[in-house]
């Protein structure tokens, strides 16, 4: 397979695991469609990982990528084991949903990278006085990621009830965990 082929396919993995990630975050529920869409989303950033990893072999040289890479695979494995050896039992499912929300999170933040240094006009954007364009889009990332990540927490209580005893209302949400 030639580099550049090699390169589409990782984007294209890259691509599917973040646009998955957001579904599954927005939609946490224990049903087949549901089970679908997490197996393709745990599916396709593991292999978005672990192509990114073997670029090491085409250039030895180890960087920021390689690195957020490995911290990526060391988050599967309490997000794996949340999900498919706890069911998402108890204090299981912050695990999963922090573990999912720090996955799609790490996957996002190198397409950013990527298409900062890539992107003849992103690189072109003018910074302002207070923060520069990829640090923005950085903070964005991060507000989208922590805002995803409480609505799936919130979406996986049990009696489906916010802190506050108020009922709270999901996207179609069915939790049958318990």
């Amino acid at each position: 397979m030639s580099l550049s082929t090699f390169t589409v396919v990782h984007v294209v993995l890259s691509l599917v695991g973040i646009a998955s990630g957001v579904l599954v975050l927005l939609r946490p529920s224990a049903s087949p469609k549901a089970w679908g869409l997490t197996t393709l989303f745990l599916v396709t950033t593991l292999a978005a990982s672990v192509t990114g990893l073997l670029y090491l072999l085409a250039f030895p040289r180890f960087g920021m990528g390689h690195a957020i890479g490995i911290a990526s695979l060391v988050v599967f494995v309490p997000t794996l084991l949340a999900l498919y050896r706890h069911r998402l039992a108890g204090n299981w499912r912050q695990v999963w949903v922090a573990g999912a929300a720090t996955l799609l999170y790490l996957n996002a933040f190198i397409a950013v990278v990527q298409a900062f240094s890539k992107s003849g006009y992103l690189r072109t954007l003018p910074a302002t006085t207070l923060v520069s364009p990829p640090l923005l889009a950085h903070f964005l990332l991060v507000f989208v990621c922590l805002w995803l990540a409480l609505h799936a927490i919130n979406a996986l209580r049990p009696d489906n009830a916010d802190a506050n005893g108020r009922r709270v209302k999901h996207l179609y949400v069915v939790d049958r965990w318990g």
